[in-house]
């Protein structure tokens, strides 16, 4: 059990999916830029075999955005997107209706 105290600590909003693109050399590594309102990140996430790149562009997501960055295969990842795992595969957080970027999840 954590305290309120601990979840009020994570950053979690929404982010718009601007542009997707495969990590060459690599089976599972997808570049994300996405828009979390008031800025555009950087997100490396291990979901290639799972998506397609062109059917993540425009989608809702969620962020994690207060994580530490992390290099991954020498790109930056600042934040990490929210995905439930269902059979062993990713299926990736998003809304039931339209809400701006940055939208802050609570």
């Amino acid at each position: 059990m954590i305290k309120i105290g601990d979840f009020e600590k994570l950053d979690l909003r929404t982010g718009k999916v601007i542009s997707a693109e495969r990590v060459e050399g690599t089976r599972k590594l997808v570049k994300l830029e996405v828009d979390i309102g008031d800025e555009k990140r950087q997100l490396v996430a291990g979901i290639a075999e799972f998506y397609k790149t062109e059917e993540l562009i425009g989608k809702t997501i969620i962020v994690l955005a207060n994580l530490e960055p992390k290099v991954i295969r020498g790109l930056v990842s600042q934040g990490m997107l929210l995905a439930a795992i269902v059979d062993n595969e990713p299926v990736l957080l998003t809304t039931d209706k339209p809400v701006p970027p940055g939208s802050k999840i609570s």
